[in-house]
């Protein structure tokens, strides 16, 4: 998400002819989404896309299982008493 953030700023600052990007050559400015590209393809090879999902997935379902445990009254808090 960064790259895509950097190039999104450099596109409009090359666009806007502000110094120093508007001097730069359009390969450079445009270099991060490219950047983000490799990012996002190495991230899907690796399966770390994937190990991301399935924490949150994971955590999410934790959440659910201790609101279900703190409405049966047997959670955390009916634990420290």
């Amino acid at each position: 998400m960064g790259f895509v953030l950097i190039g999104v700023l450099l596109l409009l600052l090359k666009w806007q002819e502000v110094a120093p990007v508007a001097s730069w050559s359009w390969w450079l400015v445009l270099s991060p989404f490219a950047a983000a590209v490799l990012w996002w393809a190495w991230s899907d090879a690796s399966g770390l896309t994937q190990k991301r999902a399935m924490r949150r997935m994971d955590e999410k379902k934790e959440a659910r299982r201790q609101k279900a445990l703190d409405a049966l009254g047997q959670g955390e808090k009916q634990r420290r008493r």
